[in-house]
Protein backbone atom coordinates (compact mmCIF):
# COMPACT_ATOMS: atom_id res chain seq x y z
CA UNK A 1 0.00 0.00 0.00
CA UNK A 2 3.08 2.49 0.94
CA UNK A 3 4.19 1.68 -2.41
CA UNK A 4 1.74 2.58 -4.28
CA UNK A 5 0.97 6.13 -1.99
CA UNK A 6 4.65 7.17 -2.83
CA UNK A 7 4.30 6.60 -6.17
CA UNK A 8 0.87 8.70 -6.12
CA UNK A 9 3.37 11.42 -4.31
CA UNK A 10 5.86 11.63 -6.38
CA UNK A 11 3.92 12.10 -9.73
CA UNK A 12 1.53 14.69 -7.70
CA UNK A 13 4.41 16.32 -6.44
CA UNK A 14 6.21 16.62 -9.99
CA UNK A 15 2.78 17.53 -12.02
CA UNK A 16 2.07 20.12 -9.28
CA UNK A 17 5.09 21.98 -9.10
CA UNK A 18 5.53 21.56 -13.04
CA UNK A 19 2.14 23.60 -13.77
CA UNK A 20 2.59 26.15 -11.04
CA UNK A 21 5.60 27.03 -13.10
CA UNK A 22 3.03 27.62 -16.27
CA UNK A 23 4.62 24.42 -17.77
CA UNK A 24 2.96 22.58 -20.09
CA UNK A 25 2.33 18.93 -19.18
CA UNK A 26 1.99 18.06 -23.10
CA UNK A 27 5.17 18.61 -23.89
CA UNK A 28 6.35 16.23 -21.14
CA UNK A 29 3.80 13.54 -22.64
CA UNK A 30 7.11 11.94 -25.58
CA UNK A 31 6.44 8.28 -26.38
CA UNK A 32 9.18 8.27 -28.24
CA UNK A 33 11.35 8.98 -25.47
CA UNK A 34 9.10 6.38 -23.41
CA UNK A 35 9.77 4.08 -25.79
CA UNK A 36 13.54 4.34 -26.10
CA UNK A 37 13.93 4.34 -22.44
CA UNK A 38 11.49 1.57 -21.54
CA UNK A 39 12.89 -0.45 -24.46
CA UNK A 40 16.59 -0.52 -24.10
CA UNK A 41 15.55 -0.85 -20.17
CA UNK A 42 13.79 -3.98 -20.72
CA UNK A 43 16.33 -5.54 -23.34
CA UNK A 44 19.05 -5.02 -21.23
CA UNK A 45 17.50 -6.75 -18.49
CA UNK A 46 17.07 -9.40 -20.56
CA UNK A 47 20.27 -9.58 -21.73
CA UNK A 48 21.78 -9.33 -17.96
CA UNK A 49 19.57 -11.94 -16.48
CA UNK A 50 17.98 -15.62 -16.90
CA UNK A 51 14.51 -15.87 -17.47
CA UNK A 52 13.50 -17.64 -13.85
CA UNK A 53 15.45 -14.26 -12.70
CA UNK A 54 12.99 -11.80 -14.87
CA UNK A 55 9.88 -13.81 -12.98
CA UNK A 56 11.58 -13.36 -9.74
CA UNK A 57 12.08 -9.65 -10.28
CA UNK A 58 8.39 -9.76 -11.12
CA UNK A 59 7.11 -11.34 -8.26
CA UNK A 60 8.90 -9.13 -5.79
CA UNK A 61 7.82 -6.61 -7.48
CA UNK A 62 4.26 -7.22 -7.42
CA UNK A 63 4.78 -8.61 -3.66
CA UNK A 64 5.73 -4.88 -2.57
CA UNK A 65 2.02 -3.94 -3.48
CA UNK A 66 0.53 -6.43 -0.92
CA UNK A 67 1.13 -6.81 3.22
CA UNK A 68 4.50 -7.54 4.62
CA UNK A 69 4.52 -11.35 5.34
CA UNK A 70 7.24 -11.41 8.03
CA UNK A 71 5.61 -8.81 11.12
CA UNK A 72 4.77 -9.11 14.94
CA UNK A 73 2.00 -12.14 14.03
CA UNK A 74 4.07 -14.24 11.77
CA UNK A 75 6.52 -14.32 14.28
CA UNK A 76 4.42 -14.91 17.29
CA UNK A 77 2.58 -17.60 15.31
CA UNK A 78 6.51 -18.83 14.40
CA UNK A 79 7.10 -19.02 18.34
CA UNK A 80 3.66 -21.19 19.10
CA UNK A 81 4.60 -23.47 16.32
CA UNK A 82 7.90 -23.90 17.20
CA UNK A 83 6.68 -24.54 20.97
CA UNK A 84 4.35 -27.11 20.20
CA UNK A 85 6.91 -28.95 17.97
CA UNK A 86 9.67 -28.81 20.68
CA UNK A 87 7.03 -30.01 23.52
CA UNK A 88 5.76 -32.70 21.24
CA UNK A 89 9.05 -33.63 20.36
CA UNK A 90 9.69 -33.73 24.04
CA UNK A 91 6.92 -35.90 25.40
CA UNK A 92 6.38 -38.48 22.15
CA UNK A 93 10.10 -38.65 21.07
CA UNK A 94 11.75 -37.07 18.26
CA UNK A 95 10.83 -40.18 16.10
CA UNK A 96 7.09 -39.11 16.44
CA UNK A 97 8.30 -36.04 14.56
CA UNK A 98 9.18 -37.18 11.04
CA UNK A 99 5.58 -37.73 9.46
CA UNK A 100 5.02 -33.86 10.27
CA UNK A 101 8.45 -33.15 8.80
CA UNK A 102 7.83 -35.20 5.63
CA UNK A 103 4.76 -34.10 5.09
CA UNK A 104 4.63 -30.95 6.38
CA UNK A 105 0.86 -29.90 4.15
CA UNK A 106 -0.71 -32.01 5.97
CA UNK A 107 0.93 -32.15 9.63
CA UNK A 108 -1.68 -31.21 12.67
CA UNK A 109 0.65 -29.21 14.16
CA UNK A 110 2.14 -27.74 10.94
CA UNK A 111 -1.23 -26.85 9.40
CA UNK A 112 -2.21 -24.82 12.32
CA UNK A 113 0.09 -21.86 11.03
CA UNK A 114 -1.02 -20.55 7.71
CA UNK A 115 1.34 -17.86 8.18
CA UNK A 116 4.81 -20.26 8.36
CA UNK A 117 3.59 -22.65 5.66
CA UNK A 118 2.96 -19.98 2.48
CA UNK A 119 7.09 -19.33 3.32
CA UNK A 120 8.20 -22.08 1.66
CA UNK A 121 11.81 -20.89 2.79
CA UNK A 122 10.66 -21.32 5.83
CA UNK A 123 9.07 -24.53 6.05
CA UNK A 124 11.74 -26.15 3.93
CA UNK A 125 14.33 -24.63 6.47
CA UNK A 126 12.79 -25.93 9.11
CA UNK A 127 11.92 -29.37 8.05
CA UNK A 128 15.06 -29.95 6.75
CA UNK A 129 17.06 -29.11 9.65
CA UNK A 130 14.65 -31.31 11.72
CA UNK A 131 15.75 -34.33 9.27
CA UNK A 132 19.10 -34.09 10.40
CA UNK A 133 18.01 -34.11 13.62
CA UNK A 134 16.25 -37.26 13.60
CA UNK A 135 18.83 -38.97 11.68
CA UNK A 136 21.14 -38.40 14.80
CA UNK A 137 24.97 -38.71 15.57
CA UNK A 138 25.20 -34.51 14.31
CA UNK A 139 26.64 -31.94 16.84
CA UNK A 140 25.32 -29.13 17.50
CA UNK A 141 28.17 -27.37 16.43
CA UNK A 142 28.25 -29.23 13.22
CA UNK A 143 24.00 -28.19 12.99
CA UNK A 144 24.79 -24.70 13.43
CA UNK A 145 27.98 -25.03 10.77
CA UNK A 146 24.98 -26.88 8.26
CA UNK A 147 22.06 -24.03 8.88
CA UNK A 148 25.13 -21.40 8.44
CA UNK A 149 25.58 -23.01 4.99
CA UNK A 150 21.84 -23.16 4.26
CA UNK A 151 21.14 -19.49 5.15
CA UNK A 152 23.93 -18.22 3.30
CA UNK A 153 23.16 -20.35 0.02
CA UNK A 154 19.10 -18.87 0.42
CA UNK A 155 20.40 -15.19 0.99
CA UNK A 156 22.39 -15.21 -1.86
CA UNK A 157 19.82 -16.38 -4.32
CA UNK A 158 17.38 -14.19 -2.92
CA UNK A 159 19.77 -11.13 -3.23
CA UNK A 160 19.81 -11.96 -6.78
CA UNK A 161 16.43 -9.97 -8.13
CA UNK A 162 17.13 -7.06 -6.02
CA UNK A 163 20.83 -6.54 -7.23
CA UNK A 164 19.43 -7.05 -10.42
CA UNK A 165 16.88 -4.50 -10.15
CA UNK A 166 19.03 -1.85 -8.69
CA UNK A 167 21.46 -2.61 -12.06
CA UNK A 168 18.59 -1.43 -14.24
CA UNK A 169 18.22 1.55 -11.51
CA UNK A 170 21.47 2.95 -12.40
CA UNK A 171 21.32 2.63 -15.91
CA UNK A 172 18.38 4.93 -16.60
CA UNK A 173 19.95 8.02 -15.98
CA UNK A 174 22.64 7.07 -18.55
CA UNK A 175 19.57 5.80 -21.12
CA UNK A 176 18.19 9.00 -20.61
CA UNK A 177 21.03 10.57 -21.60
CA UNK A 178 21.09 8.02 -24.84
CA UNK A 179 17.62 8.90 -25.39
CA UNK A 180 18.55 13.20 -25.05
CA UNK A 181 21.89 12.66 -27.63
CA UNK A 182 19.40 11.01 -30.07
CA UNK A 183 16.80 13.77 -29.71
CA UNK A 184 20.04 16.28 -30.24
CA UNK A 185 20.95 14.38 -33.45
CA UNK A 186 17.66 15.21 -35.24
CA UNK A 187 17.56 18.93 -33.62
CA UNK A 188 20.60 19.45 -35.72
CA UNK A 189 19.07 18.00 -38.94
CA UNK A 190 16.60 20.24 -38.58
CA UNK A 191 18.14 23.42 -37.42
CA UNK A 192 17.16 25.19 -40.20
CA UNK A 193 13.64 24.67 -39.45
CA UNK A 194 13.50 28.01 -37.48
CA UNK A 195 13.60 28.66 -33.93
CA UNK A 196 10.35 26.97 -32.90
CA UNK A 197 10.68 23.51 -34.15
CA UNK A 198 14.51 23.26 -32.86
CA UNK A 199 12.94 24.43 -29.68
CA UNK A 200 10.31 21.41 -29.66
CA UNK A 201 13.37 19.15 -30.60
CA UNK A 202 15.54 20.36 -27.72
CA UNK A 203 12.64 20.10 -25.20
CA UNK A 204 11.71 16.81 -26.77
CA UNK A 205 15.01 15.42 -26.13
CA UNK A 206 15.56 16.96 -22.38
CA UNK A 207 12.22 14.99 -21.69
CA UNK A 208 14.60 11.70 -22.00
CA UNK A 209 16.97 12.94 -19.53
CA UNK A 210 14.28 14.04 -17.23
CA UNK A 211 12.74 10.33 -17.59
CA UNK A 212 15.94 8.86 -17.19
CA UNK A 213 16.64 10.26 -13.77
CA UNK A 214 12.91 10.13 -12.40
CA UNK A 215 12.76 6.68 -13.36
CA UNK A 216 15.46 5.75 -11.87
CA UNK A 217 15.45 7.65 -8.11
CA UNK A 218 11.83 8.21 -8.20
CA UNK A 219 10.50 4.48 -9.01
CA UNK A 220 12.25 1.72 -9.49
CA UNK A 221 15.57 2.65 -7.19
CA UNK A 222 13.46 2.73 -4.53
CA UNK A 223 11.47 -0.08 -5.75
CA UNK A 224 14.91 -2.14 -5.43
CA UNK A 225 15.47 -1.05 -2.31
CA UNK A 226 11.99 -2.40 -0.98
CA UNK A 227 12.63 -5.31 -2.48
CA UNK A 228 15.84 -6.22 -0.61
CA UNK A 229 14.96 -4.73 2.62
CA UNK A 230 12.17 -8.05 2.10
CA UNK A 231 15.16 -10.24 1.38
CA UNK A 232 16.69 -9.18 4.93
CA UNK A 233 13.31 -9.25 6.78
CA UNK A 234 13.18 -12.85 5.54
CA UNK A 235 16.34 -13.34 6.25
CA UNK A 236 15.86 -12.29 9.94
CA UNK A 237 12.68 -14.66 10.19
CA UNK A 238 14.77 -17.82 9.46
CA UNK A 239 17.79 -16.89 12.00
CA UNK A 240 14.77 -16.94 14.44
CA UNK A 241 14.46 -20.82 13.46
CA UNK A 242 18.13 -21.18 13.31
CA UNK A 243 18.29 -19.65 16.64
CA UNK A 244 15.32 -21.99 18.02
CA UNK A 245 16.41 -25.32 16.54
CA UNK A 246 20.44 -24.91 17.88
CA UNK A 247 18.96 -24.36 21.60
CA UNK A 248 17.00 -27.36 21.47
CA UNK A 249 19.18 -29.65 19.82
CA UNK A 250 21.43 -28.79 22.74
CA UNK A 251 19.00 -30.33 25.04
CA UNK A 252 17.10 -26.66 26.22
CA UNK A 253 13.74 -26.70 27.49
CA UNK A 254 11.12 -25.63 24.94
CA UNK A 255 10.64 -22.59 26.66
CA UNK A 256 14.21 -21.50 26.18
CA UNK A 257 14.65 -22.38 22.99
CA UNK A 258 11.92 -20.03 22.05
CA UNK A 259 13.58 -17.19 23.95
CA UNK A 260 16.86 -17.91 21.83
CA UNK A 261 14.42 -17.35 18.73
CA UNK A 262 12.94 -14.29 20.18
CA UNK A 263 16.24 -12.40 21.03
CA UNK A 264 17.37 -13.09 17.30
CA UNK A 265 14.45 -11.21 16.31
CA UNK A 266 14.72 -7.46 15.31
CA UNK A 267 13.55 -5.35 17.70
CA UNK A 268 10.70 -3.60 15.26
CA UNK A 269 8.77 -6.91 15.32
CA UNK A 270 10.22 -8.51 18.19
CA UNK A 271 7.45 -9.29 20.67
CA UNK A 272 7.68 -8.94 24.35
CA UNK A 273 8.77 -11.89 26.81
CA UNK A 274 5.18 -10.96 28.23
CA UNK A 275 3.80 -11.74 24.64
CA UNK A 276 5.73 -14.48 23.65
CA UNK A 277 4.97 -16.44 26.94
CA UNK A 278 1.07 -15.94 26.51
CA UNK A 279 1.24 -16.60 22.79
CA UNK A 280 3.00 -20.36 23.48
CA UNK A 281 0.93 -20.99 26.44
CA UNK A 282 -2.44 -20.36 24.65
Amino acid sequence: MLVIVGAVIVMASLIIGYVMHNGDLLVLLQINEFIIIGGAAIGSMLIANPIDVIKRIIAGALDTLKPPKVNKAAYLDLMKLLYEIFQFAKREGLIALEPHVEEPESSSILSQYPSFLGNHHAVEFLTDTLKVVLSGGVPAHDLEELMDIDLHALHEEEAIPPAALTLVSDAFPALGIVAAVLGVIITMQSISAGAETVGANVAAALVGTFLGILLAYGFVGPLAKNMEMSVKKEAKYLEAIKAALLSFAKGAPAAVAIEYARRAIDPTNRPTFKEAEEAVKS
